[in-house]
């Protein structure tokens, strides 16, 4: 009997934290045929390079992990760049995949979709029903439009193009920048750094009393794969055409400072963590309603204290490479 052909599989994005954390799941299940390209090979912003790519290489599964991504500062720095590259880039994706044939696209967006002050935990619906956080107001609009895009074109085209929003990420491959990272990977450097000066305290910004859910991105990775390849019926048993998005969250939240407290032991540091009042805290609660993608059968696996762990022998090992270099 003739064995099955392969379906082939383009990553967008496959060397950010998100995307190579779904490059190593497809891997580990061993049925697909990945496609991968570098920024320097394959320009998503081009339209043109984007239709020649889809045309040439016959893709039957899209994840869309490539994004401009960043922490509270980089976001209010960079507000231009933020919404520019992320419309851009899911606009040509997701339109020339529908142009050239491709059924099947996975959509990845965010947590700030929502309004800053939601109710929590914040269902899908909640979407479009508040303003959002001033902050990441860009960044949201721009997965907000990516959502949209994808309902818009399963509506007029009949593709299935499905979006999970995960809630804040950490894990393998995170960005570890002093200014433009996210929560987790800072605590993690300024920790690092803090034990390795012999420091007696560091800041944390903010009052430290919001509250934050984090994800390790293997946990995403697991989400992404087992919906895409969820039958149709089933998950549109779900999710609704006019909403069409799934959350993708560990359901705990906890505030800022615990979160430090916890990195903190992970590092080692035991120096005191004073508070930078001079800096935002962002929205004051984003905990996620998970209930409909575990419906389907999902659940996180890997808990905060433990994917801490492994995040900080990865940063350490990247540090380690970084010197060797």
């Amino acid at each position: 009997m003739a064995q099955a052909k392969k379906k082939r599989v383009f990553v967008a994005g496959h060397n950010g934290m998100v995307g190579s954390a779904i490059v190593r799941r497809i891997e580990a299940d061993g049925n697909a045929e990945i496609v991968v390209r570098r920024s320097s090979e394959l320009d998503l912003t081009n339209q043109a390079a984007v239709r020649d790519f889809f045309t040439a290489q016959r893709i039957d599964h899209v994840y869309l992990a490539a994004a401009r991504v960043g922490g509270i500062h980089a976001n209010d720095t960079y507000p231009g760049q933020f919404i520019y590259r992320n419309l851009m880039i899911e606009s040509n994706v997701i339109h020339q995949a529908a142009q050239t044939g491709i059924e099947h696209l996975m959509f990845l967006g965010s947590s700030c979709i929502y309004p800053k002050l939601a109710p929590q935990p914040i269902v899908e619906e909640a979407l479009l029903t508040g303003a959002l956080e001033e902050t990441n107001e860009p960044y949201a609009v721009a997965k907000i439009a990516g959502i949209k895009l994808c309902e818009s074109y399963n509506r007029q085209y009949g593709v299935d193009y499905r979006s999970l929003m995960p809630t804040n990420l950490y894990g393998p491959g995170d960005n570890y920048h002093p200014v433009n990272s996210h929560v987790i990977p800072a605590l993690i450097r300024r920790f690092h750094e803090a034990k390795e000066s012999g420091a007696a305290s560091t800041l944390l910004w903010g009052t430290g009393q919001v509250r934050r859910e984090f994800l390790h991105v293997d946990d995403l990775a697991s989400a992404c794969v087992l919906t895409m390849n969820v039958p149709k019926n089933v998950y549109y048993s779900v999710a609704s055409p006019r909403c069409s998005h799934l959350n993708v969250g560990s359901s705990v939240d906890y505030t800022v400072l615990e979160i430090a407290q916890m990195v903190a032991r992970v590092v080692g540091y035991t120096g005191r963590i004073e508070h930078d009042l001079t800096k935002p805290d962002g929205t004051p609660r984003k905990l996620m309603s998970s209930e409909k993608l575990a419906s389907l059968g999902w659940e996180p696996r890997i808990m905060l204290e433990e994917g801490l762990a492994s995040a900080y022998e990865a940063f350490l090992d990247a540090e380690a490479l970084a010197v060797a270099q």
